[in-house]
């Protein structure tokens, strides 16, 4: 049992914390090597994905729990709320990629690995770590709306800078193509679904807890 558990306090965020540093150094450098535009408007583009955001996030978190977990940073990102936002995040970065972008291009050889990570195989482990490592005990209805605004300021950010520039991550984001009426319509949608997420992890952290300790 107490292999179990350093085992989670280290060994498994540490994991995630590696496989989502290597997959983020190498999504970068294929980025700023394809040579589709300069190289300020490249290394831009890499951090305009909501993808390698919110998988930065989770290796930044991982990689705080693991090596400075007294430290302000690390009290942050081991709070129960903070551990659940992320998960919601990443959960909609790889149900979003895997129900709709999957099919829209056909990824091969490192690319293919690196897509499989940050879509898929990263979401997954997170998920885990969440249900096996963290207390769900304070997790609260209303702590779900204030995990909206990453995803709100992040969606005004690259409607602003797709204006000017042109370029849209996604293409249920692209103004340019499918009309700003499409767009907010996308985005309603989208944020139902962060909702939906956050509903459905309080209320499976809830009945967890519950479980745990036999409370009704």
């Amino acid at each position: 049992m107490q292999n179990f558990s350093s085992f989670l306090k280290i060994w498994f965020p540490m994991s995630i914390a590696l496989l989502g540093w290597f997959a983020l150094i190498i999504q970068f450098y294929i980025n700023i090597t394809s040579g589709v535009a300069n190289i300020t408007e490249l290394v831009t583009r890499y951090f305009s994905f909501f993808t390698i955001l919110t998988n930065l996030l989770v290796a930044i978190c991982c990689t705080c729990i693991v090596f400075i977990p007294q430290k302000r940073l690390g009290i942050f990102f081991l709070k129960p709320q903070t551990l659940t936002a992320i998960t919601v995040y990443i959960l909609i970065v790889g149900i979003i990629y895997n129900i709709i972008l999957r099919f829209l291009w056909q990824p091969a050889g490192i690319q293919k690995l690196v897509d499989e990570l940050l879509h898929s195989v990263i979401p997954v482990l997170f998920l885990l770590y969440w249900w096996f490592a963290v207390n769900k005990r304070d997790l609260k209805w209303k702590q779900i709306l204030p995990w909206l605004i990453y995803p709100l300021v992040y969606l005004i950010y690259i409607l602003i800078r797709g204006s000017y520039s042109g370029f849209y991550p996604y293409p249920f984001v692209n103004v340019k193509e499918h009309g700003m009426v499409s767009v907010i319509q996308n985005s309603i949608g989208i944020t139902l679904a962060f909702i939906f997420v956050g509903i459905i992890l309080i209320a499976a952290g809830k009945w967890q807890y519950a479980i745990k300790y036999k409370k009704p």
